[in-house]
């Protein structure tokens, strides 16, 4: 699908300022989207929306189509009266420059479970109704998430297939007497659910109304302690016991000598195409009722993914084995109709993923962090010169160091290369590489806000391979320049990007 031509910006809404140890759908994000429209952006990007998952991680999510609660606004839920100003008194922990996440998650949690409980004992007809009129449209996944939510807290996080048998074989008495058993909790994962969407949905229409649409992150694997790993087993490569017998990551690369191991359980494809992949078409059909457009995340895996035995600590051992193929495309295409996806075709690139996006027209990414170092062919398609008009270009992504943090650390040959192709002495490095992105031939541009706001690599949102750390990064309005947006909206005049 041919994209218009426009630039955005890549920023989860974690990253926000606001109140309550993180960035959430508060009155930042309204500013954020508002800020956005000022200076002429039309996307914005962000990671996926998901519960977090091992590290903080938004990419090993407990489901593939719930939210994660942890961006509730707090203070609206003060406002419809189920919390008061003293639930929202700050507590020890919390900082406005970084996600504590070991603070932040209990006061988010405790806070989210006071405004269910108030919910429950006293809410009025009208949102009694629309929170029943929530659950019956979301019955497809909403109850077999929020009971596994609950049974996962009450076995303290243990996988899955570890419960007890009856639950962990999903048998339909003990289901029946643990959603019984367990009925308040239950509502509170669902009300929770509720405030997420209600709210989310409330934000996208104020971007829509302002011309800027939203650009979604769907990871093409969840995590094995996940809803529907439990629900649906047959659809992943599981052993007996239920426990991953292969898992996901990639080769070694210029990332990490010993390749990423991920650790999410493999897809059984044969299963999915056996059902007409309904599971995906569902996933697909749900993301877009959430953003406007969808990056899929890892998209080589679906020509071909990398098959790393359990029992392997690291990614070094493995092996490449064929996904779907244009089959999955097809079958989607076929439900929904043609939709604007964008296809992360970073890393191992072979001829068949070019083929699998380009035959399903998906614009693919170009970094131009990657663009630098003349002897280095297999970088030569980030450069401009290269660029095609079906791509987004960035200036790196969140898996990126920030261009400022990117470019301390770079290599002279690689400086001397980017100062000679770009004209420039380098000395805001950060407003040359965003120049020339928007100057670029492809139909979309994105910038990190880090880059936006001239950041070294100390605000660097995710270090692949690194287990811990990652996804904490925030900003305050006072440190965004305030000239930033007039010289984006001149950039999109200057380009043609409107």
């Amino acid at each position: 699908m041919r994209f218009p031509r426009r630039s955005g910006i890549l920023l989860h809404p974690t990253s926000l300022p606001g109140p309550h140890g993180s960035g959430d759908f508060g009155p930042a994000a309204y500013h954020f989207i508002d800020w956005l429209a000022t200076g002429g952006q039309k996307l914005w990007q962000i990671l996926p929306l998901g519960g977090i998952g091992p590290g903080n991680s938004p990419y090993m999510s407990s489901s593939a189509f719930a939210g994660n609660v942890l961006l509730v606004d707090l203070g609206e839920l003060q406002q419809r009266g189920w919390l008061d100003a003293s639930d929202l008194e700050a507590t020890p922990g919390l900082d406005e420059r970084a996600i504590n996440f070991a603070a932040m998650v209990p006061y988010r949690m405790e806070r989210l479970a006071r405004a269910a409980a108030r919910f429950a004992a006293g809410a009025s007809g009208a949102d009694r109704a629309e929170f029943a009129a929530f659950c019956e449209q979301h019955a497809d996944w909403l109850h077999d998430y929020a009971l596994f939510m609950t049974l996962a807290e009450h076995n303290d996080w243990r996988d899955w297939c570890d419960w007890e048998s009856a639950l962990a074989a999903r048998e339909p008495a003990a289901l029946a007497g643990a959603a019984a058993a367990h009925a308040e909790r239950v509502g509170f994962w669902k009300f929770s659910q509720w405030c997420f969407f209600r709210q989310w949905l409330r934000l996208r229409q104020h971007a829509n109304e302002r011309g800027v649409q939203m650009v979604g992150d769907m990871p093409i694997f969840i995590a094995h302690q996940s809803a529907e790993v439990w629900a649906r087993p047959e659809l992943f490569e599981l052993d007996a016991h239920g426990r991953p017998s292969v898992v996901a990551g990639v080769p070694p690369d210029s990332f990490s000598a010993t390749g990423q191991r991920w650790g999410n359980p493999l897809y059984r494809w044969p299963a999915h195409a056996a059902e007409g992949y309904a599971w995906w078409i569902a996933r697909v059909r749900r993301t877009f009722e959430t953003v406007d457009i969808v990056r899929i995340d890892h998209f080589r895996g679906f020509a071909g993914y990398w098959e790393i035995p359990a029992s392997e600590p690291t990614a070094m051992e493995g092996r490449w084995a064929p996904g779907p193929g244009p089959a999955l495309f097809s079958a989607i295409a076929d439900a929904l109709g043609p939709l604007p996806i964008i296809a992360e075709d970073l890393g191992v690139i072979t001829p068949d993923v070019d083929a699998l996006r380009k035959g399903f027209d998906f614009p693919g990414m170009r970094i131009l962090q990657f663009a630098w170092g003349e002897d280095d062919a297999a970088e030569r398609r980030f450069q401009p010169h290269n660029h095609d008009h079906d791509t987004v270009v960035y200036t790196g992504s969140h898996d990126n160091d920030t261009t400022l943090g990117w470019w301390n650390a770079a290599p002279e040959a690689t400086r001397h290369h980017l100062r000679e192709y770009l004209g420039t002495d380098g000395a805001t490095v950060h407003w040359d590489l965003m120049r020339a992105a928007c100057a670029s031939v492809a139909d979309s541009a994105i910038y990190p806000m880090q880059d936006v706001m001239g950041l070294d690599g100390t605000h660097r949102m995710n270090f692949p391979g690194k287990g811990e750390g990652n996804w904490a990064w925030r900003f305050a309005w006072s440190d965004v320049p305030p000239h930033a947006a007039a010289r984006l909206q001149r950039l999109c005049q200057l380009y043609d990007r409107q």
